[in-house]
């Protein structure tokens, strides 16, 4: 995928730039080294390919401050970067070498956990499992978790509105943020480090910046939710004839439960397949075979037996009603991680496949049934051979709806289809009335696409958001908005 969002510098204005910065950020902060550059150029999935005449990684939010003033004077754009575990192409600079990109990768303090108020406050560049590693420390729980978590970076995971597996208890980080400290393009610094659960002066300016990618400003530090850490965790690996029975379970789960469901996480007989084939150490929970299976995750912050005894409730009323097939609980913190890593590894195991085109969707939940089958029969008679690979956060109606290659084909020659695949599924999710993007964001991958499904008011609210904030098209430019 190609596209230019600016022209390049000259070469004495890039010469000037990268001197300056390098003086801003001293020796450990900057590189032009081309291998040391080459992962921090491509999107995770390879889409996007970038370049740049340098990366600059500040230690503090002063630094932060300087280089944007700088690359601002120079009109130079800038383009941040946490972890570049992200799927959209968001966090890598285009093709021109037009863009400075900056990683925050140093920004890495924990600079306070206060269990009274439960929140921490943390930098940006802080990896997301070392600070749920902090809170269990304290005795608190950071329930963001996704896949990436032992790699992508909180600025990155507040910046792209990260959902993962706790979404359906805790809200995506959207919720998990009290307050922020962001550099605006200009490189002036707003501190809003608050602690307050409860603040009504005005515009809560922090939403502006969480799921905004960078492009009206560069999260340098937050003051996250903290929660009481679990005392007693049920984990359950449910195989049921189809999706319809999973929003039963799920019904029933609630109604047993009530709110200590913490994930409830749709799995298809093929996603199993491929981690059971491809995934060393896994295997499958349940003797027999089911078309589709559950992940259940169950939390309370009172122990003893009375959680499990909800849960078993809930799947003995489940199996007499045939809504479950079979049914299994983690009987210790081994067994619930065995379940987990089948979850985990979903992704790793659909590389061993060949190419897949990739759909980060959401639909009203009731509608995930009709979504899957009117999808999969849709991409399965225009490419014959597909294999559909729909697993995700069924709680809260996030599917990814993944579509992998025929056997045998050529890969590239496969992915070359991704935009024709694409208008398929999403379109049949627009009937539903749902996001083309639930948790992913829209980088350069979707931001033409999102204009399809919103109406022309939402791109025009956004597009003058964008202008009114960075006029000059400083901070990340081509993503999100044009």
């Amino acid at each position: 995928m190609t596209e230019l969002s600016g022209q390049k510098p000259s070469s004495e204005t890039v010469d000037a730039l990268v001197t300056e910065l390098a003086s801003i950020v001293g020796p450990k902060g900057w590189t032009t080294d081309p291998e040391v550059l080459a992962p921090r150029l491509e999107e995770r999935r390879g889409l996007f390919h970038g370049a740049t005449p340098i990366m600059v990684s500040p230690a503090t939010t002063a630094e932060v401050s300087q280089v944007v003033r700088a690359c601002a004077a120079a009109n130079v754009p800038v383009v941040p970067q946490g972890g570049n575990t992200g799927l959209c192409g968001g966090a890598v600079p285009n093709e021109s070498g037009s863009e400075v990109l900056l990683s925050l990768h140093r920004l890495n303090r924990i600079r306070e956990i206060d269990p009274a108020s439960n929140s921490m406050t943390v930098e940006a560049g802080c990896i997301l499992a070392d600070l749920q590693a902090a809170a269990n420390e304290a005795g608190r729980l950071f329930p963001l978790s996704l896949a990436a978590e032992g790699s992508c970076q909180i600025g990155g995971n507040i910046s792209t509105n990260a959902g993962g597996t706790a979404v359906l208890r805790y809200g995506n980080a959207r919720e998990l943020v009290l307050g922020l400290e962001v550099v605006l393009p200009d490189g002036q610094i707003w501190d809003g480090l608050r602690k307050l659960r409860k603040d009504n002066t005005g515009y809560d300016l922090k939403q502006i910046f969480i799921g905004s990618e960078g492009t009206l400003g560069i999260v340098t530090a937050a003051v996250l939710r903290l929660f009481p850490r679990p005392r007693s965790v049920v984990t359950a690996f449910v195989g049921m004839r189809d999706v319809d029975s999973a929003l039963s379970l799920l019904n029933e789960t609630r109604s047993c439960c009530g709110d200590s469901i913490t994930g409830f996480e749709l799995i298809s007989r093929r996603c199993l397949e491929f981690c059971l084939q491809h995934i060393p150490g896994t295997r499958n929970p349940l003797e027999g075979e089911h078309a589709w299976y559950v992940l259940v995750e169950l939390q309370s912050g009172i122990a003893g037996v009375g959680l499990r005894n909800s849960a078993e409730e809930a799947f003995a009323t489940a199996f007499e009603s045939d809504v479950i097939q079979d049914a299994t609980i983690a009987e210790n913190e081994s067994q619930a991680l065995a379940f987990w890593k089948i979850r985990e590894s979903l992704p790793e195991a659909e590389l061993h496949e060949g190419g897949s085109i990739k759909h980060d969707v959401s639909v009203p939940l009731p509608d995930i049934p009709a979504f899957i089958d009117q999808a999969s029969e849709a991409v399965e008679k225009v490419l014959p051979g597909v294999r559909v690979v729909a697993f995700g956060h069924l709680g809260d109606g996030n599917i990814h709806f993944n579509v992998a290659q025929p056997e045998g084909d050529d890969k590239d020659a496969y992915l070359a289809k991704w935009g024709f695949v694409n208008e398929i599924v999403h379109g049949i999710v627009g009937s539903f009335d749902g996001s083309i993007s639930a948790e992913h964001g829209l980088g350069r991958l979707k931001r033409d696409e999102v204009r399809h499904y919103k109406s022309p008011l939402e791109i025009d609210l956004m597009e003058k958001l964008k202008a009114a904030m960075d006029p000059d098209g400083m901070l990340n430019p081509g993503k999100v908005v044009r």
